[in-house]
């Protein structure tokens, strides 16, 4: 019975999409499982946000599925020194409001990521010391100090392209549902009905080749099924994530293929190191101890990625996620920690908050049950995806349940945005000393064996310290209708929706 009504509720859900919009083919239908929270650039670093942004906006240099770069808004760049980029723009390129790009929006756009404003992708943006104008075509980026991973994160998107007199004119309005936003990307913004759906109308004069259907609908469906359901029924086009329940549905369904591809990211339980007694990394260690991290990770995702042993995924350079032995739960080793850091397990209540994401309110409830065993009761708060986020930055939860990953495939940013002194995205407000000068040397050095050792230290200090723990790499799981063609999804998760056409 309980089947039937969610079933019956999705494909409600679902009808809500507008079939005659999906008859014109004219319209490409997307279920994204959170609404965005943002489409200025600079104020957000949440994959719903950056794809909203990656469909309005263009970066410097466009980022390959295989990790390697190709040009974007510049079409060549030289590297002057370790702390200089001269960039060469494409000429005749225009923002969706007709004005020209010039090198001025280009400076207006990347020092303005470095005010308080871009406080979020400050782990990208930090070391930009000022944008130089050459002439109206040409610029070259200053950097405060060498960092090496810096030139692939302009293909991210804090590194977008925003123009200065829209910016400047709509002020606070700027990229939210009551104002605008102007890139030079395929597509100019519509419409935006916060918590249901963004439009984006094509952009007949984009420079790499306008798209051949008229208009985006990006819809948040947080319910699995009905993200199915909308794909089974031909109202949605492309849905993202495929869950494990619903997995074999698409896969079996021959109107339907499923694009599975490994991702760079890591699903944690964060801690916030600022309550006591979570500031103690023997109480974090004991949570460790007492969670099974592998039996969840198989409980939940039933074959899809798999646990990690360490915050830099397996896929990207300098992880040493296969040198470390399989987690092991151990409800002794927990008891002994938790007693020498003082803390009486029996009786203790805590919260863990999640979003609404079915798999993390299903680790949720199994890690609630492992706490159970030793005393401790565990409340799961679940919250919408904008209002979880806001609650982080608050600083009032105890554990929390997030993921992480990587839309630039370098070491640094799996580590620096979750847990260097003062990250945007650092939810745990962790701080350490040692960690950040190890950030910082990483950063400097380019590939090479002594940069492989600085991040083996660095994931080492981090098991030690242990402000997460570690539960899941994910994979990519996308769900297309076959008769949709040109579109391939990112194994970076930023996908790229312009391409695509509808077959005859």
């Amino acid at each position: 019975m309980r089947k039937s009504i969610l079933a019956l509720l999705a494909l409600a859900l679902v009808l809500s999409l507008g079939g005659a919009a999906f008859a014109a083919k004219d319209t490409l239908v997307v279920a994204d499982q959170y609404d965005a929270t943002t489409l200025d650039p600079i104020r957000h670093n949440d994959y719903p946000s950056s794809r909203a942004c990656h469909q309005i906006y263009d970066t410097l240099i466009f980022l390959n599925d295989d990790g390697s770069f190709r040009p974007g808004l510049a079409e060549k760049w030289e590297f002057v020194s370790g702390t200089a980029y001269k960039m060469y723009l494409r000429k005749g390129v225009k923002f969706h409001n007709g004005e020209e790009l010039k090198a001025v929006d280009v400076k207006f756009s990347l020092e303005r990521a470095t005010t308080e404003l871009g406080a979020q992708i400050k782990t990208y943006s930090q070391d930009l010391k000022e944008v130089e104008i050459v002439d109206d075509y040409t610029v070259i980026l200053h950097l405060k100090k060498e960092n090496f991973p810096f030139f692939a994160s302009l293909s991210h998107s804090w590194g977008s392209i925003v123009n200065k007199k829209e910016v400047e004119a709509q002020g606070e309005n700027y990229g939210t549902p009551a104002g605008t936003a102007v890139g030079t990307g395929p597509f100019k913004f519509g419409k935006w009905d916060k918590g249901d759906k963004y439009t984006f109308e094509r952009y007949d004069d984009y420079w790499d080749g306008k798209a051949q259907y008229k208009t985006l609908v990006v819809r948040s469906i947080p319910e699995p099924t009905a993200r199915t359901v909308g794909l089974e029924t031909g109202e949605v086009d492309i849905a993202y994530p495929t869950t494990t329940t619903e997995l074999k549905r698409v896969e079996e369904n021959p109107d339907l293929v499923l694009q599975r591809k490994p991702l760079a990211s890591t699903t944690y339980m964060g801690f916030n190191t600022t309550k006591k007694p979570f500031d103690d990394p023997r109480v974090r260690q004991a949570f460790n101890a007492a969670i099974d991290t592998v039996g969840i990770q198989k409980a939940v995702f039933r074959g899809v990625g798999k646990t990690p042993r360490t915050l830099i995924p397996s896929n990207i350079k300098y992880s040493i996620n296969d040198e470390i032995p399989e987690h092991k739960r151990d409800l002794e080793a927990a008891k002994k920690l938790f007693a020498e850091a003082g803390v009486k397990t029996d009786g203790w209540k805590v919260q863990i908050w999640t979003n609404e994401r079915k798999e993390r309110v299903d680790m949720a409830t199994i890690i609630q049950a492992q706490l159970q065993e030793l005393g401790i009761t565990a409340e799961i708060k679940v919250l919408e995806w904008g209002a979880y986020l806001d609650g982080l930055k608050k600083k009032e939860h105890d554990m929390f349940l997030l993921g992480w990953g990587l839309s630039v495939p370098d070491p640094d940013y799996a580590v620096a945005g979750l847990l260097e002194t003062g990250a945007g995205t650092n939810y745990t407000f962790f701080s350490d000393a040692k960690l950040d000068e190890l950030l910082a040397k990483g950063r400097a050095m380019s590939d090479g064996p002594e940069r492989a050792q600085v991040y083996k230290d660095m994931q080492l200090f981090i098991n030690e310290q242990c402000p997460m723990l570690f539960l899941h790499n994910d994979e990519s799981l996308v769900g297309v209708q076959k008769k949709l063609k040109g579109f391939s999804s990112s194994p970076f998760d930023v996908h790229t929706f312009y391409t695509a056409s509808f077959e005859e």
